[in-house]
C-alpha cells in the first residue's frame, strides 16, 4: 500500500536501522555507579497514569501545579542495558486504554486546526493506542520526570507547523504538571517563549518551515500555494543567531519543500523545483531539500557559543488517499497500520533517507566542534496512523480553508502525544550517556 501525496499541500521503516548509538561496554561496578548517578540527578517523582481534570483553568496564565499522585513502581527510572541495544523507534501501535491524558478542555495549547474534538470528530479510538518498540518497552510520558529532567534547561522548536503541533502537544502533555506562562518578547505566533516557573524551564519556538533563508516571491505561484525564493546556502538569521543558550534544539523540515521554489547558491539561480518558468532548470524536491538540511546543520555547527544537543525529527508522512490535497484526497481509516501493512517509497523514502545522510554528515561535523546530535526517529511510526490526521475536523463544515482536509497535522489529543514519549526516552539516555563518561573520566 503506498502513502499518497506528490503535489505540496499548503501546510507547511519497516527501514533500516541508519545510525547505531555508541555504547560504552561497562562492568557490573559502573553500571551501578552510573544508574546511581542518574537517580540521584533525574528524580523519578510520581506519574499519574489516569488522565485527571487540571486545576488551572485552561486559557494560560500563571503556573500551577496538580498533586502527584504517589505510584511506589515509578521510584527508580527504567533505563537498563537493554534500551542501549533497542532502537525503539522500530515497532508497533498497541492498545493504551488510559489514554489520552488530556483533552480539549483542559488545555488550552491545541491548535484550532488540530482541535478535532471541538469540531466533532466523532470516534475516539485513535487516541486509544501507545508505541510499543520491537525487543523492549517504551514508558508512557511521564511529565514529572520530563520536567525535572529539563529542570534550569531550556528547549526549542525550529521548523514548521507539524514542529508547531509536536511543541502544542508537548505542552499539553505537561499541563498535568504545570502550564508555562508567557514571556515572549514579540506578539508573533511563530516565535514564541514559554516559562515553567516553578521549574526554571523555557520552551520556545522558531518558524522556519525551509530552515534556511527564505522570501515568497509571489503569493500565488503555479499551483496557488505560493513561489518562494530559497537561499540554500544562507542561513536563517531569524533562528540561527538565537540559539547559543538552548540546552536542547529540535529541528525539523519537510511538507514545505513541495511548493514551488526557486532555488539560489551565491545569489545566483541555479534551478527550480516545479516553477515552470523558462530556461531554470526543475529538480526534484529533494535537491533542494538535501541542500537546506545541509546548511542548517553548518548553522548550527558553526555557533562557537552553542554547546547544546541538536535532535533532528524525522520527516512524518501525509496519508491523502483517493487523490491530492486540493483534488478530493483525504485520511478516513480508523485505526492504525501494522507494519507489514504499508511500506515507506517512493518521495517520502527520498526525503526520509536524505535526512539521514545529511544527519549523519552534520554528527560528523560536530563531533569535531564537542556537539551532539540525535535522532528523533519519528517517520515508521507515524507512516502507520493515517488514522490520526483532522481530516474535515479541522473547522467547521461551512468555513471557507485552503485545507479542507487536513491529512498533514495530527489531532491533539492523538498519536503526536507519542512523540513525547519519544523524546522523555533520548532525553534519558542522553542523561545516561553523560553520566557513563563522568563515571570513565573518574576513573
Amino acid at each position: 500500500m503506498k502513502v499518497t501525496g506528490s503535489h505540496e499541500p499548503p501546510y507547511g521503516k519497516n527501514i533500516h536501522q541508519f545510525a547505531s548509538l555508541r555504547t560504552i561496554s561497562t562492568s557490573k561496578t559502573l553500571i551501578l555507579v552510573t544508574l546511581t548517578l542518574i537517580i540521584l540527578t533525574v528524580v523519578p517523582l510520581y506519574y499519574p497514569l489516569k488522565r485527571y481534570p487540571s486545576t488551572h483553568a485552561a486559557t494560560g496564565g500563571d503556573a500551577a501545579v496538580v498533586p502527584p499522585v504517589y505510584h511506589p513502581q515509578d521510584e527508580v527510572i527504567t533505563i537498563n542495558d537493554n534500551h542501549h541495544k533497542c532502537d525503539v523507534f522500530s515497532g508497533e501501535w498497541i492498545r493504551n486504554p488510559d489514554a489520552p491524558y488530556y483533552d480539549n478542555l483542559t488545555c488550552w495549547a491545541i491548535h484550532e486546526h488540530q482541535n478535532c474534538q471541538k469540531y466533532g470528530r466523532p470516534d475516539s479510538d485513535f487516541m486509544k493506542w501507545r508505541w510499543k518498540p520491537d525487543g523492549c518497552d517504551l514508558p508512557i510520558f511521564n511529565p514529572y520526570q520530563f520536567l525535572e529532567i529539563v529542570r534550569d534547561k531550556s528547549l526549542a522548536f525550529v521548523g514548521d507547523s507539524v514542529g508547531r503541533n509536536q511543541m502544542q502537544s508537548l505542552i499539553c502533555m505537561l499541563s498535568r504538571v504545570e502550564y508555562p506562562i508567557d514571556r515572549s518578547a514579540t506578539k508573533d505566533e511563530n516565535f514564541k517563549h514559554w516559562y515553567y516557573v516553578s521549574y526554571n524551564f523555557t520552551l520556545a519556538t522558531y518558524w522556519s518551515p525551509f530552515l534556511v533563508k527564505a522570501r515568497e516571491a509571489s503569493s500565488d505561484g503555479p499551483t496557488h500555494t505560493g513561489l518562494f525564493n530559497l537561499y540554500l546556502d544562507e542561513f536563517d538569521e531569524k533562528w540561527t543567531t538565537q540559539i547559543d543558550g538552548f540546552n536542547y534544539l529540535i529541528i525539523n523540515a519537510g511538507h514545505w519543500f513541495w511548493r514551488p521554489a526557486l532555488y539560489y547558491v551565491n545569489n545566483q539561480v541555479v534551478g527550480c523545483r516545479f516553477c515552470q518558468l523558462e530556461n531554470i532548470t526543475d529538480y526534484p524536491m529533494t535537491f533542494g531539500y538535501k541542500k537546506a538540511i545541509r546548511t542548517a546543520f553548518n548553522a548550527i555547527n558553526s555557533r562557537t557559543n552553542f554547546k547544546g544537543v541538536t535532535i533532528l525529527r524525522t520527516f512524518a508522512p501525509m496519508h491523502f488517499e483517493g487523490g491530492e490535497w486540493n483534488s478530493g484526497g483525504n485520511c478516513v481509516r480508523k485505526k492504525p497500520f501494522k507494519s507489514n501493512e504499508i511500506t515507506l517509497e517512493g518521495i517520502n523514502l527520498e526525503l526520509y533517507m536524505t535526512q539521514i545522510e545529511e544527519f549523519k554528515r552534520g554528527e560528523r561535523m560536530g563531533k569535531n566542534n564537542g556537539l551532539k546530535f540525535r535522532l528523533l526517529d519519528t517517520t515508521q511510526a507515524m507512516l502507520l496512523r493515517p488514522d490520526g490526521h483532522p481530516s474535515r475536523y479541522g473547522h467547521w463544515p461551512n468555513e471557507n480553508v485552503t485545507l479542507y482536509n487536513d491529512c498533514v497535522h495530527w489531532c491533539l489529543p492523538g498519536p503526536i502525544d507519542t512523540w513525547s514519549d519519544f523524546l522523555l526516552h533520548t532525553l534519558k539516555m542522553e542523561g545516561l550517556r553523560s553520566a557513563e563518561e563522568r563515571a570513565l573520566l573518574n576513573g
